[in-house]
């Protein structure tokens, strides 16, 4: 009895047959490669375009924040402009009373 009989009658594939299955094989997982290649790169493209817009929110964020910083300077100098007119209008307003004011008797 041959070797490749006794294949045959023991249900035991033939080389030709195991090469078959084994390039169905590889074709399966290529293909769900290149399936997940494709999902990877939607991914990756995604990724990009909310990169992209994350920039754009962070870039027009920054140029608001420089019109607030800018606005805020502005404002500072403006309590501090009214603090000095309010402590010179105090010390006039306290000559002021010292001139109107009687001036106290000696007893």
């Amino acid at each position: 009895m041959h070797t490749e009989d006794a294949d045959d009658w023991l249900g035991i594939p033939t080389p030709l047959e195991t090469s078959k299955q084994h390039i169905l094989l590889l074709e399966n997982e290529i293909a769900e490669l290149n399936q997940q290649l494709r999902a990877a790169r939607e991914n990756i493209f995604k990724l990009v375009n909310m990169q992209a817009q994350t920039e754009r929110d962070r870039d027009e964020a920054l140029g608001r924040l420089r019109e607030r910083s800018g606005e805020a300077a502005r404002l500072r100098q403006q309590v501090r402009d009214l603090e000095l007119l309010g402590r010179a209008k105090d010390r006039a307003n306290e000559d002021l009373r010292k001139q109107i004011q009687p001036p106290a008797r000696a007893r």
